[in-house]
């Protein structure tokens, strides 16, 4: 069966833009990719379209972080998150990135 992709909106298609950029083994926040699309105040709205993500994994969702490194939302749960973030090398300790500063992405439209 063929999966049905929702109606995306123009703030959707531009996170998943800049979200697509992010390398593996490497990471970004909510508020860099608000920062990288325009709408620097627009972190929690970046958050909402990535959880409706239709093109997960080649969108990598799971390659975005709070501004602090805790791992935040996925749609399939944060053990979900972790693990495919371990299985990149990303070190997470207490459900938070050890070392963001070092794996930090800062995407760009």
């Amino acid at each position: 069966m063929k999966k049905i992709i929702p109606p995306i909106t123009p703030l959707a298609s531009l996170v998943y833009s800049v979200t697509q950029q992010i390398p593996r083994g490497r990471l970004s926040t909510y508020g860099a990719i608000a920062q990288a699309i325009g709408r620097p105040r627009a972190a929690r709205a970046v958050g909402q379209a990535l959880n409706r993500n239709p093109y997960w994994p080649v969108v990598p969702c799971q390659r975005v972080v709070g501004s602090t490194g805790q791992l935040t939302g996925f749609a399939t749960g944060l053990n979900k998150k972790r693990q495919l973030l371990q299985q990149e090398g990303i070190v997470i300790k207490n459900n938070c990135v050890t070392d963001l500063a070092r794996v930090f992405y800062q995407p760009h439209l």
